[in-house]
């Protein structure tokens, strides 16, 4: 199994795809599956801005349009797209939302990466306390 060095590493790997014509701010995520496989996402703007796709939602998406809904851990590095992620960059709430209708709060993995590898790791419970997922509904 990948561990979560190496899933920074595939994030930042995704930031190259990045299409950020307009903030510059290029994000990478990569997604990591119960079954091991990697899902890469980067983000993608559009001119008029509410069509723009998070990286974190893109790795989702990708990986749900293929049937995939068991998820372990997410990478997440960001940063202007002329410059190596020095800071961590923190998953938004519309991502953190998704992750919350396809993951275990209390298991799945929130990494926060740099170029420097792994900085932040904690539960996207500790990150979402109270988070609004389908047990709500239940």
């Amino acid at each position: 199994m990948i561990n979560e060095n190496e899933l920074v590493m595939r994030a930042l790997e995704a930031r190259k795809h990045a299409y950020v014509p307009y903030s510059h701010w290029a994000v990478g995520a990569a997604l990591l599956a119960r079954d091991g496989t990697v899902y890469e996402g980067c983000n993608i703007e559009n001119a008029a801005y509410t069509p723009t796709n998070c990286a974190e939602r893109t790795a989702f998406f990708k990986a749900v349009s293929e049937g995939v809904r068991d998820f372990a851990a997410i990478a997440i590095v960001g940063a202007y797209d002329t410059e190596e992620p020095e800071k961590i960059c923190a998953p938004c709430g519309v991502c953190r939302q998704v992750m919350m209708e396809f993951c275990d709060p209390d298991t799945f993995r929130v990494i926060l990466g740099t170029k420097d590898g792994v900085q932040v790791s904690q539960t996207l419970k500790e990150m979402l306390p109270y988070g609004f997922g389908p047990d709500v509904l239940k």
